[in-house]
């Protein structure tokens, strides 16, 4: 039996690395039990190196090809009890967490494609946006999320990276 039988999971949440991987990516993950990517992944040596750290599952983005075999439109997982929803968020046009609230009934929704890093509650709901972990951009930190599932409740801690 594994954590997430049990309703425990630490997972690492990532997105917008547009083909860069920051070293320190290794120790912002170490110990995550799973990786979600939230899109413009940049090529499969981004996967590569992400399943060196734990098992990866990623949607495309705007920037990646929609018919790429490791990429999904979405990603609809229950993790201890919670339903997890990921996409890039592009297909809301520019999300925000009311559009995805709107569009998604998951209790944890992880989007990506605006950058811009963000963890907010609502109704009892989890809207996370881990920012971009690639290339800096807008003048934006990189950063990615720790996303803690433990029996049903959900926390998620903002890791910046270098640049």
């Amino acid at each position: 039996m594994d954590r997430f039988d049990l309703g425990m999971a630490t997972i690492g949440l990532i997105s917008d690395t547009h083909g860069l991987l920051r070293p320190d990516i290794h120790q912002a993950f170490a110990g995550v039990e799973l990786i979600l990517h939230a899109g413009d992944v940049g090529g499969d040596e981004i996967l590569d190196e992400l399943a060196l750290i734990a098992p990866v599952s990623a949607v495309y983005g705007n920037t990646d090809a929609s018919d790429d075999p490791r990429l999904s439109p979405a990603i609809e997982r229950v993790i201890g009890g919670l339903r997890v929803h990921v996409s890039h968020g592009h297909e809301l046009g520019s999300p925000t967490p009311e559009k995805l609230l709107a569009a998604y009934s998951a209790d944890v929704i992880v989007y990506g494609h605006t950058h811009r890093q963000l963890i907010t509650r609502a109704d009892g709901r989890l809207v996370v946006n881990p920012g971009a972990a690639g290339a800096r951009r807008f003048d934006l930190l990189p950063s990615v999320v720790r996303l803690t599932i433990d029996v049903g409740a959900a926390s998620a801690e903002l890791v910046p990276l270098s640049y």
